[in-house]
Formats: C-alpha cells, sequence, structure tokens
C-alpha cells in the first residue's frame, strides 16, 4: 500500500481486507480486454469512458460459454469487475474533485473493502462459440478480472422516479 498517495483527510484502516477475508470465493469467468493499459490513461468511470468511444471485449472462458446462452435478446448488460490493482484499506476517502473527505461507501471509488466495480454497457456484438462479448466502453485496465455480467432490464433496474 506503500506506492499510493494519502490524501488529506482520508483515513486507512488498521488492517488489510485482502489479508483478513476469508468468508467467501469468487470464481472469475474471464477477463476483460480494454484499451487501457495504465491507471494514469484509464477514464475514472464508464461516462468518461464512452467519451473516448474506444470500444471493449468481455472474454468469457470456455467453462463460462454456455452461460451466454440468451443474451443476445438484450441490449444492455451489467458488468461485475475486480479492480484488482486498487487499494483495499481506505475508508475515508478524499477524491481529486471533492473539497471533503467522504465514506467509502458514499463514493463509486474503485479504492474500497472489495474491490468491486460495476458498469452498465451496451452489447455491441456477441460470439457464444469463442465466449467474446464486444462492448461500447468500460473504465477498467486491459485484464482486469470478470465477475459476472447480468442483463439489465428495464422493469427491474430502472430507478424509480423521484416523486416531489
Amino acid at each position: 500500500m506503500d506506492n499510493y498517495d494519502q490524501r488529506p483527510g482520508e483515513v486507512r484502516l488498521p488492517f488489510d481486507p485482502a489479508m483478513t477475508a476469508s468468508d467467501a470465493a469468487v470464481a472469475f469467468i474471464g477477463k476483460i480486454r480494454s484499451p487501457w493499459k495504465t491507471r494514469s490513461e484509464c477514464p475514472r468511470n464508464i461516462r468518461q469512458a464512452r467519451e473516448h468511444d474506444m470500444p471493449a471485449t468481455l472474454a468469457i472462458e470456455e467453462a463460462w460459454r454456455p452461460g451466454l446462452q440468451g443474451l443476445e435478446d438484450h441490449q444492455h448488460v451489467i458488468v461485475l469487475y475486480w479492480m484488482q490493482q486498487s487499494r483495499r484499506d481506505l475508508i475515508i476517502q478524499r477524491p481529486r474533485h471533492r473539497d471533503e473527505a467522504v465514506g467509502v461507501f458514499a463514493l463509486r471509488s474503485p479504492a474500497r473493502p472489495n474491490p468491486i466495480a460495476i458498469a452498465t454497457v451496451r452489447i455491441l456484438a456477441i460470439d457464444q462459440a469463442a465466449g467474446l462479448i464486444r462492448i461500447d466502453a468500460i473504465d477498467c485496465l486491459d485484464g482486469t478480472s470478470l465477475i459476472d455480467i447480468k442483463p439489465w432490464l428495464d422493469t427491474v433496474d430502472q430507478p424509480p422516479m423521484v416523486k416531489d
């Protein structure tokens, strides 16, 4: 963790969650092939990634490819991925774009106890046999581990409208 700067107002946990977690196991289903090779060039979020207009690919390992059956019926998917280069020990953070520090659960930052990221993306093409899903954009480094893919369902995933 020493190769990360700590900004004013940030608070580190007295332990590294990666070293104490023993209650779950994650089976990665593939890798994300993105245009981003370094953290400095990687967009900070999916909105910024879309501004670059650089598609990416979800490469599914062979054992999981049968699970793609029927996915062609959907235009969008929710992608869950493991931000393996992110630190896990910050409980209070101060992002560059904020004046004050806030708790990790009030942020979309990849630095969190479990560095799970989420993005809703548009499917451009699917090759089930090869296990390849071409998507419109992604905000992670090339080679990031893929946790899961879920179809976006308007009737389930659309947040309720705010009423006055």
